[in-house]
């Protein structure tokens, strides 16, 4: 799997991943292509938000490109203000320099080696936003693609429906009783371990944090479920759902949108994952991206309700 790859939707491209995929043996996340991968993940095996910026980066660089250009030598490249290199040259030349340049000074700030150097998400938006043309003509348009509506869900989850509605309360209480059970049989290391007091740490800031969840003490929560994501040696897309509504309880919208998509690489096919992103989406007024994650999450219930009836 590449460093990112995009996935169309009837002729609408959308970025979807962020060159992490998910080891069916071992349960752990990996970067296949070391080249593209962000030098903390390197360093620790952990992402974090810059994590995200630097793989930003190196989609610009792919779209100018048009192919794969290892960042370092990129950076090379703009630091000898050797810009046409940089450029795709199917383009012939058909773009304007001054959005060209602006582009590549953006990429440059994404893909600097330390992560504090990086620029932050708000600040991307603000400066992609000027360079988008023509704002009325959607992406089917442009490449001559003809385009549907997008289906409805056929079928929604209790919580499912609750994230369409963007029922924080009726989330949390779904939540509540579905505990961790969405999790049982996937492989834990921790039952192959010594019972250190590491372990113990571990279990009882795992209980902290469920109490304050359950009591809706979400700052709390927040705050024993990201000291318990440190301690972990495998991830938990349970920790991550509900530290996610906890942001979103407490109005910051962008985490619980990062944590959703952790839960996602920690459980690919889990409903869940896609629904808290919906609700974050939805937050975030991104309706459009909301009911895809909604669609998505509907179509892999349904596949799973097949496979029990077969």
């Amino acid at each position: 799997m590449p460093t990112e790859f995009f996935l169309m939707r009837m002729g609408d491209p959308r970025l979807s991943s962020f060159g992490l995929m998910k080891n069916s043996r071992d349960g752990k996340s990996y970067s296949t292509n070391l080249a593209y991968t962000p030098p903390e993940f390197l360093r620790t095996g952990r992402v974090i938000p810059e994590s995200v910026v630097y793989s930003y980066g190196t989609v610009l660089l792919d779209l100018l490109s048009g192919k794969h250009i290892p960042p370092s030598h990129a950076l090379d490249l703009i630091r000898g203000k050797n810009l046409l290199l940089l450029m795709d040259s199917s383009l012939e030349g058909q773009y304007a320099n001054e959005d060209a340049t602006a582009l590549v000074e953006l990429a440059s700030k994404c893909l600097q080696y330390e992560s504090k150097d990086r620029p932050d998400i708000k600040f991307l938006l603000t400066a992609v936003a000027p360079l988008q043309k023509q704002k009325e003509v959607a992406s089917h348009v442009l490449m001559g693609l003809s385009k549907t509506p997008a289906a409805q869900p056929t079928m929604l989850s209790p919580l499912g429906k609750a994230c369409a509605r963007m029922d924080l309360t009726a989330v949390h209480d779904i939540l509540l009783k579905t505990g961790y059970k969405d999790e049982e049989g996937a492989e834990n290391e921790l039952s192959f371990q010594e019972w250190t007091q590491q372990v113990q740490d571990m279990v009882n800031t795992k209980k902290f944090g469920d109490i304050a969840f359950r009591d809706k003490d979400f700052k709390n929560a927040i705050e024993y479920y990201t000291k318990l994501v440190s301690m972990m040696p495998v991830p938990s897309g349970t920790i991550f759902v509900r530290r996610a509504l906890s942001y979103l309880m407490i109005g910051q919208e962008e985490p619980a949108l990062r944590d959703a998509m952790q839960a996602q690489v920690c459980l690919p096919e889990w409903p869940t994952a896609f629904y808290m992103q919906a609700l974050a989406l939805s937050k975030l007024g991104m309706e459009s991206d909301a009911q895809d994650m909604l669609n998505d999450g509907a179509s892999i219930e349904a596949k799973k309700h097949s496979s029990w009836r077969i």
